[in-house]
C-alpha cells in the first residue's frame, strides 16, 4: 500500500466494515456458546416469538436503529447489546488498522490481531455473564495463532521466535502459578489456556508488549476489584471474571507496550 489518501480511506473503510459484520457473527458467539447450541443451524430467529430474522433486519447496528429496538414480527425488545458488540468490533478493528498501518505498509500480524480481537470480544462478554472461557472458541486460537505468526514471518522475513517464547512464558507462568496455588480460586483454568496465546503474538511484536500487556491486565483488573468492593458490589470472596481484562492489557500491551516500556528502560538508563 502507498500513502494515496484514497487506498488509506478505502483500507480503513473495509477493515472497519468487516469489523461491524464479524461483531453481527460474535453476537452469535456469545449466546449460542454457552449454550451448546451450534452456531451454524437453526438460522437467527427472535427469542420470542421465533421468527427468523430476514437480511433487511440483519444489517449491523443499522437495522436496531431503523427497528428502534425491537422485532419488526412481535415488537419485542432487542437487547443493545446486539449494535454495542457490532460497533465496539468495528471501532476495535479499525485502532487496530491505524496500529497496523507504518509509511504505507501494513504490518503482516494485523489478520492474527483482528481475528485474536474478535475471539477476545465474545469471550469478554461470556465470561462476563458466565464467568467462564469456553473451550470452543479458546483453543481453535492455538492454530490460528501458529498460522498467523507462520504468516507474518514469511510476509516480513523476520523470525522473533525467542521474544516470542518469553512473552509466551511471562504470561503462562505467573497466571498457571496463580491457578495452581490458589486451586483454582485466584485464577480459573480458562485464563491459563487463553495466555499462552496472547502471550506468544505479544512477545512476536516484543518483550515489552508482552510485560507492560500482562502489567496493565492485572492492574486494570485490580482496579476494578477494588472499586468494586468500595461500592458494596462485590466482597473479597466474589470470584471476579479475569478473563476481561487479560483481553484488555493484552490489547493495551499491544498499542502502547514497547514504546511503554521502552521508556521505562531508559529511565534507568539515563
Amino acid at each position: 500500500m502507498t500513502n494515496d489518501p484514497v487506498l488509506v480511506v478505502g483500507y480503513y473503510v473495509l477493515v472497519g466494515g468487516l469489523g461491524l459484520i464479524v461483531g453481527s457473527f460474535l453476537n452469535v458467539l456469545i449466546y449460542r456458546v454457552p449454550a451448546g447450541i451450534s452456531i451454524v443451524r437453526p438460522p437467527s430467529a427472535c427469542p420470542t416469538c421465533h421468527t427468523p430474522i430476514k437480511a433487511r433486519d440483519n444489517i449491523p447496528v443499522l437495522s436496531w436503529l431503523l427497528l428502534r429496538g425491537r422485532c419488526r414480527s412481535c415488537q419485542s425488545p432487542i437487547s443493545p447489546r446486539y449494535p454495542l458488540v457490532e460497533a465496539f468490533t468495528g471501532l476495535l478493528w479499525l485502532l487496530l488498522a491505524w496500529w497496523a498501518l507504518d509509511d504505507g505498509s501494513i504490518n503482516p500480524l494485523l489478520p492474527l490481531v483482528l481475528v485474536l480481537t474478535a475471539a477476545g470480544i465474545a469471550l469478554a462478554f461470556i465470561d462476563f455473564q458466565h464467568h467462564r472461557l469456553p473451550d470452543a472458541i479458546v483453543l481453535p486460537l492455538y492454530p490460528i495463532t501458529a498460522v498467523g505468526l507462520l504468516f507474518a514471518g514469511l510476509m516480513s522475513g523476520q523470525w522473533p521466535w525467542s521474544g516470542a517464547l518469553i512473552g509466551l512464558a511471562v504470561w503462562l507462568v505467573p497466571i498457571g502459578a496463580l491457578w495452581f496455588f490458589s486451586g483454582g480460586r485466584g485464577m480459573g483454568f480458562g485464563d491459563v489456556k487463553l495466555a499462552p496465546v496472547l502471550g506468544v503474538t505479544l512477545g512476536w511484536v516484543g518483550v515489552g508488549a508482552a510485560a507492560v500487556g500482562l502489567f496493565a491486565a492485572f492492574l486494570v483488573g485490580g482496579v476494578v476489584g477494588v472499586a468494586l468492593m468500595v461500592s458494596r458490589r462485590a466482597g473479597r470472596r466474589s470470584q471476579l471474571a479475569f478473563g476481561p481484562y487479560l483481553l484488555i492489557g493484552a490489547l493495551l500491551g499491544l498499542l502502547v507496550g514497547e514504546p511503554v516500556w521502552n521508556a521505562y528502560l531508559d529511565s534507568f538508563g539515563g
